[in-house]
């Protein structure tokens, strides 16, 4: 039984009816460092800061010699010397390569914002499990994590795919009901731990708020379960390198139908258009969308006891194994490259749940090479 709008849900609603959109950049500015010293509660936020070294110990800062890339520490001037004025940020091991300051010395004295928890690290005010870095000229996180993509190397075309097809294959599958619980991480609001963003809309829900009344969120098969037949059977249908959090309502709207641009605006969905055999996500996300495909279509060959999933440029593909448009979803994925949060994603996915990687995230040009 559907359950009465929520007040902070119905002004959603209302936003979305009006055409904005909540998104994780515009759900919450950053703060200072000052301003994150004195709120150590554990709340999520993003804090605007200049490196100023890497921490070793509750009071001391090292600002050459860097020991390792585990650590840096923030503050509102460059040339901030006292660590009493000093944030200790925790790095994360996807962002180590890019902002690790035994890796990246010339990070010091740069300004960069880094979205986490504001908990104590060191003994000290700090900032840590975070998913996100942006500024100070650092690179992006590795793509190859190890060796993972070794077998790939040198290759194009089929070959390609069926080197990445090996390579992804090996995995931990999740239940349906396990799905729950991993996407509560792989999709948490950088801006709130306590919500997940909405993979179409946008919005930003309470993670208790799962299940199948109007207003909460349901698992969105993005390759959608019925192009292929596999429902959600442990497999294909529980994958969450494709299952996202997504309103229960906009779920409906999207149903099956194939990905192309154009339609009509779908209500509850800011920027979202579907028409009767096609539908388009917000722009933000549309390469997001294009990725999941294909790795959708590499990692389900037909050798599996699945359906062999491949794209084609067509819509009403219906419950045969295909997904189109392929050329609408090339010019998604050049339009909108992997983002900070995507990238984190598919890091988390890797790292605590299934153990294999969205190839596309790590390398977009690989997309041209299997379908030129």
């Amino acid at each position: 039984m559907s359950r009465f709008l929520r007040p902070a849900l119905l002004v959603t609603a209302v936003l979305a009816l009006l055409g904005f959109g909540i998104t994780p950049s515009s759900a919450a500015t950053s703060i200072t460092v000052a301003t994150a010293i004195g709120r150590q509660d554990s709340s999520t936020a993003s804090v605007t800061g200049y490196v100023v070294g890497q921490p070793t110990a509750t009071s001391t800062v090292v600002r050459s010699n860097f020991p390792n890339d585990y650590a840096l520490a923030l503050a509102d001037s460059a040339s901030q010397t006292s660590t009493s004025s000093m944030l200790y940020v925790q790095i994360p091991t996807a962002f180590r390569a890019s902002y690790g300051l035994q890796s990246n010395p010339s990070l010091l004295g740069k300004q960069i914002t880094v979205t986490g928890t504001l908990a104590a690290y060191f003994s000290h005010p700090g900032l840590k499990n975070a998913t996100a870095f942006t500024g100070g000229g650092g690179t992006d996180p590795g793509p190859d994590p190890g060796d993972y993509y070794a077998g790939a190397e040198g290759k194009t075309g089929p070959a390609l795919k069926s080197a990445l097809h090996t390579i992804i294959s090996s995995q931990t599958k999740l239940s349906y009901d396990q799905v729950w619980d991993a996407l509560k991480v792989t999709d948490q609001d950088p801006n709130n731990s306590s919500n997940v963003i909405e993979i179409y809309s946008g919005r930003s829900i309470s993670k208790s708020l799962n299940g199948g009344d109007a207003d909460d969120w349901n698992r969105e098969h993005v390759w959608a379960k019925s192009h292929g037949d596999f429902g959600t059977a442990t497999g294909p249908g529980t994958d969450v390198h494709h299952l996202r959090p997504e309103d229960v309502t906009v779920n409906s709207a999207r149903g099956n139908l194939d990905f192309d641009n154009g339609g009509t605006s779908v209500a509850q969905c800011s920027g979202c258009t579907a028409d009767s055999d096609s539908f388009a996500p917000r722009a933000a996300v549309r390469g997001d969308v294009a990725r999941m495909i294909f790795y959708m279509a590499v990692r389900y060959e037909g050798d599996d006891g699945f359906a062999n999933l491949e794209l084609n440029n067509s819509v009403g593909n219906g419950t045969a194994p295909y997904i189109g448009k392929v050329s609408v979803l090339k010019a998604w994925a050049a339009a909108d490259p992997p983002d900070a949060f995507e990238k984190n994603r598919n890091e988390v996915i890797y790292s605590q749940f299934q153990h294999n990687r969205n190839p596309f995230i790590d390398h977009p040009e690989w997309v041209a090479s299997i379908w030129p």
